[in-house]
């Protein structure tokens, strides 16, 4: 299979960076200031998409109709730029993947449901900012993840089919866009997502990133 696959393609939160239980704090306090309380459980319902997506969601779901969904994004995403400034941290084994990546000569990419703002602090407090040839946020295309949108947009940055690209996904909805995009999909599914039966779209399931490295090894021996 290694002669067909030439790029590796990772989502960024909860796949590079440990910031899921961070977008749920930030979310949880931009909402609380405006008198919705939403629950952690709230929170994960909405996982991989973006931001004004999900917060359109809420406003709709509690009624609140004359908020402005902007001003709410605008202090949720100062909140978790403080969290991941202060708090952000890789997840475990992903130093390794991008290590064999390189060993291996694969062209690696970032393709996000989150903003360009959120995605740049991101590639900065891990000091990344060598490692990608190619980083995509979805947040000014017309549609976010399920659609492929964002993964076909990578793929053309690294100058590789989209047949040609192995993804790292830990959402439902991302793992839908990359076979939307036809594209290999190793699914990393978080504790209270690993039952999701929908995860049965992706091409291999991992439990943790050293699994995946795992997969990589054989994938790409």
């Amino acid at each position: 299979m290694h002669s067909q696959l030439h790029a590796v393609i990772f989502d960024m939160d909860g796949v590079l960076i440990e910031s899921e239980s961070l977008w749920r704090k930030a979310m949880i306090q931009g909402f609380k200031e405006v008198n919705i309380e939403l629950s952690e459980a709230d929170c994960r319902k909405t996982m991989g998409l973006r931001i004004g997506e999900v917060i359109e969601i809420w406003i709709k779901h509690f009624g609140y109709l004359q908020l402005s969904p902007a001003v709410i994004e605008k202090r949720i995403l100062t909140l978790l730029l403080e969290l991941i400034e202060k708090k952000g941290e890789f997840i475990p084994g992903i130093p390794k993947l991008l290590s064999f990546c390189n060993e291996k000569k694969l062209k690696t990419g970032i393709a996000t449901s989150s903003s360009h703002l959120l995605m740049h602090a991101v590639i900065k407090k891990l000091k990344l900012e060598k490692q990608f040839m190619a980083t995509i946020s979805a947040e000014h295309m017309n549609y976010g993840k399920p659609h492929p949108e964002v993964f076909l947009a990578c793929a053309s940055e690294l100058k590789v089919l989209p047949q040609q690209c192995l993804v790292i996904e830990d959402s439902f909805n991302g793992a839908v866009a990359a076979k939307a995009a036809q594209m290999k999909v190793i699914a990393v599914p978080d504790e209270d997502h690993i039952h999701v039966k929908g995860f049965a779209v992706a091409d291999y399931r991992a439990k943790n990133m050293e699994e995946v490295l795992g997969l990589f090894k054989t994938i790409f021996s």
